[in-house]
């Protein structure tokens, strides 16, 4: 019972994070205005993009290059990390997941204050204060918290710039790498786990547990009448296992629905989430405890479901 509550949260957390995601994708969903030349007569139209803190994408950009260049800036950051883990330097690694940490607070916060004056300023102050918490701090409730705002934040970033079969590509790659690097190279857990015990956090979702035996341990610690110095070091010997899901497993399926949402409509962006979710909800399902998985093989496979789905009933 205890092992489904957990995997509840998990899932949970998850769906809120893509539902989420879609408001904050449908707050900035371009606009297009007709703009006339005052010399031809000539009426063309112009997108025009509403991100906030000079995010909106670079003018004409296809989404085939978008496709090329998430790629090569995804195997950058993979072999920075890399070196960054083998030389050690946890403090600019901190620095750089607080810097991403509260652009993406901040981003998704202002399209829930966006109809108030001074909204993208506001958002940034009680964004810089959540992200050092988060970082430095390492609480639980804020660490959960914020990452349901950080990926609505971060896809919103993503959304204008690609589109369904570009997308359908990215998550085709993204899972083959997923596989191979947890299958394989061992780098997922590898990353998990420096993130976790060097930099004292976690990019994605975690819910900590004990097992059924250590928490009968601690009832009957507590309830003991030896010293209290006593019971310290009994309970030290309390292992706390983590259950985690990658914040890449969250991101990439809201953008998915996100640019569904552009281009479809708003309950087929929703029919993406649904499908990312049950498939999300089948692997916990299979999976066995203690294990590491690659979700996004799973999670792509939900959302191709769900996206051959809606475009059945699009055209019925």
């Amino acid at each position: 019972k205890h092992t489904i509550k957990i995997t509840i949260i998990l899932i949970s957390l998850f769906f809120v994070a893509q539902l989420i995601g879609i408001y904050v994708a449908n707050v900035y969903l371009p606009n297009v205005e007709q703009v006339v030349n005052q010399t031809t007569g000539e009426i063309t139209n112009k997108t025009v993009y509403n991100l906030p803190y000079g995010l909106d994408p670079p003018a004409d950009i296809k989404p085939q290059e978008s496709v090329i260049s998430i790629i090569i800036a995804l195997c950058v950051a993979v072999v920075i990390m890399l070196l960054l883990m083998k030389f050690k330097a946890e403090m600019f690694l901190r620095l750089w997941f607080t810097i991403v940490v509260i652009l993406g607070i901040a981003i998704a916060l202002n399209a829930f204050l966006i109809k108030i004056p001074n909204s993208v300023l506001i958002s940034m102050i009680i964004a810089i204060p959540l992200g050092i918490i988060k970082i430095f701090r390492r609480n639980m409730y804020v660490h959960n918290l914020t990452e349901l705002l950080i990926y609505p934040g971060i896809a919103t970033v993503f959304i204008p710039i690609l589109g369904i079969w570009s997308m359908v590509i990215l998550l085709i790659i993204i899972s083959l790498y997923d596989m191979w690097a947890v299958w394989h190279v061992g780098f997922m857990q590898k990353m998990a786990k420096f993130q976790i015990q060097k930099l004292k956090l976690f990019s994605g979702f975690f819910v900590p547990y004990v097992r059924k035996e250590d928490r009968l341990l601690i009832k009957n610690v507590r309830a003991s009448s030896k010293s209290n110095k006593e019971k310290e070091n009994k309970l030290k010997k309390v292992k706390v296992n983590l259950a985690i899901l990658g914040g890449g497993d969250v991101v990439f399926p809201i953008i998915l629905a996100g640019v569904v949402l552009r281009t479809l409509g708003l309950w087929q962006a929703f029919g993406i989430s649904v499908g990312a979710t049950l498939a999300l909800a089948y692997l916990f399902y299979k999976s066995e405890k203690g294990k590491f998985y690659p979700a996004m093989p799973f999670i792509s496979a939900g959302c191709f479901i769900a996206l051959i789905i809606v475009y059945i009933l699009r055209f019925i």
